[in-house]
């Protein structure tokens, strides 16, 4: 679906259930930047219901990343008042989520150039352009805080 992403050679992914420490399962760089996407797995079923990114490539085109990277950024993004590794547990509860895939990559590093916020904003429309919305969990009212 986002054949944007398979030009990114450093990239990963894993596995995280509600009962998991995000930050012990998440195997994301602490020292590069990127975008994600969070795939649930339910009932033998797959849906992509999170697009993010960490990074912003500032107008000198120098980054500007968070202390910790993209791991820090997949672990503590807030959501309202609420961090990611409380929030998505409980959404994973409420939902019978049986796990999260998250997929990331590095999009910009001594290969790429690409900022993270950029490619963020490319999925977002190619996922409209199929789906006419966002995914489930990018919109704000569909999760609680």
């Amino acid at each position: 679906m986002f054949d944007l992403l398979k030009k990114y050679e450093n990239a990963g992914h894993f596995f995280f259930s509600a009962s998991d420490d995000l930050q012990e399962v998440c195997n994301a760089p602490t020292d590069k930047a990127g975008a994600y996407l969070v795939y649930s797995l339910r009932k033998g079923k797959i849906e992509l219901v999170y697009i993010g990114s960490s990074g912003l490539v500032k107008e000198d085109g120098k980054l500007h990343m968070r202390e910790g990277g993209l791991k820090e950024r997949i672990i503590n993004g807030e959501y309202g008042d609420k961090k990611y590794n409380v929030l998505w547990s409980k959404e994973m509860v409420k939902n019978s989520i049986d796990a999260l895939d998250i997929y990331w990559y590095v999009t910009y590093d001594e290969t790429h150039t690409d900022c993270p916020k950029d490619v963020e904003d490319e999925l977002f429309d190619m996922y409209y352009d199929l789906y006419e919305d966002q995914p489930i969990w990018n919109i704000k009212e569909d999760m609680e805080g």
